[in-house]
């Protein structure tokens, strides 16, 4: 089965996936990190129940993932997937997360909140995503009661998530916005209006090879319909931009563009020592010049998987055991080369 972080989607030449999350947390119990283990323990064993044992349809399609039990690597390849936040996957309470076979399902069990139901996918696609979310939403409301005030909507333990406890994102490609430099006044503009910007991994990561990820930050006061078309409009907006200055370069600077761009492509063919930031860089290149007609016969689809594949959990995973920072760097240069000159990219 494909995943979707592989697959293609609507303008996914610029919007690389989009996701929406809902935080939820349980009437009659304190937030995760101020309960105690048992009670933890409880919000786990019944939202499982509703997802997996009340309901034989979903038990087929979802399975349930005990951190308590989960190696490190395995935590991390979650958090490289998109699964997990980075703050689940090195949590020492307990906790663990509901994972659908497609993997565009994942419901966080004991984060910062109870729970954090999350719904992915590629291309931008947040209204059909949205719908989705809404519909796992109710289906668990239906059993757990979940903590609601009449005038201040859905409380959650972080203040900036009460009322609708929403979160709209789109992970967005942009190299023409940073090689022309204007993605700077981008970021200061759309930070003013309320949206914040992280890197390829969420809160406190930063961003590497030209991959923003926006949401919305505002949840109170707002209707999720609002919020959802609010942020996708304000994507469809950088999509534009990025299009319209994509085309700029190659009309303006075309040589030197297409030497960057066939540069990285020896370099992703070649390199037998490569860090996981210099190879989201080249990427970055080297998708730029799939979008551009530039490097015909690459499938993106397979560079989508190599995003994912080069991450230091995903490869050693792949190996079967931990390995030291440079023996990474020298086995993700093996793959990336594999990958990069095989006959059917």
């Amino acid at each position: 089965m494909k995943k979707w972080y592989i697959d293609q989607g609507p303008d996914s030449d610029v919007v690389l996936s989009c996701r929406i999350r809902l935080a939820r947390n349980f009437a009659e119990f304190p937030y995760p990190h101020r309960s105690q283990p048992e009670i933890r323990r409880n919000v786990m064993d019944r939202t499982v129940a509703v997802m997996l044992h009340d309901n034989s349809g979903l038990a087929r399609q979802f399975r349930f993932i005990d951190f308590t039990r989960l190696p490190i690597v395995e935590r991390q390849v979650l958090v490289e997937k998109h699964l997990v936040s980075k703050e689940l996957a090195e949590s020492k309470i307990e906790c663990g997360a509901i994972i659908s076979d497609s993997e565009n399902i994942s419901i966080m069990l004991n984060e910062e909140d109870h729970l954090r139901i999350q719904c992915l996918g590629a291309g931008l696609q947040l209204d059909e995503l949205w719908a989705l979310a809404d519909k796992i939403d109710n289906l668990l409301s239906e059993s757990i009661d979940f903590a609601y005030d009449n005038k201040f909507g859905y409380l959650t333990c972080c203040p900036t998530n009460i009322g609708t406890a929403i979160r709209a994102s789109a992970m967005l490609h942009l190299p023409a916005l940073v090689m022309t430099g204007y993605i700077k006044g981008i970021l200061e503009s759309i930070t003013k209006l309320g949206v914040a910007v992280r890197g390829m991994f969420g809160e406190n990561t930063e961003t590497t090879g030209n991959i923003f990820q926006i949401s919305n930050q505002v949840t109170l006061g707002r209707t999720e319909n609002d919020i959802v078309s609010g942020v996708r409009s304000l994507a469809n907006q950088i999509v534009g931009q990025e299009r319209e200055l994509r085309q700029e370069l190659l009309q303006q600077n075309g040589i030197r563009l297409v030497d960057r761009i066939h540069r990285s492509y020896g370099v992703l063919r070649n390199a037998r020592f490569i860090s996981a930031e210099e190879t989201l860089q080249k990427l970055s290149d080297v998708r730029l010049g799939v979008n551009l007609g530039l490097l015909p016969g690459i499938d993106e689809t397979r560079l989508n998987a190599l995003m994912l594949d080069i991450q230091p959990g995903n490869i050693q995973q792949k190996i079967g055991h931990a390995l030291r920072p440079d023996d990474r760097d020298i086995t993700r240069a093996n793959l990336v080369r594999e990958v990069m000159q095989a006959p059917d990219l």
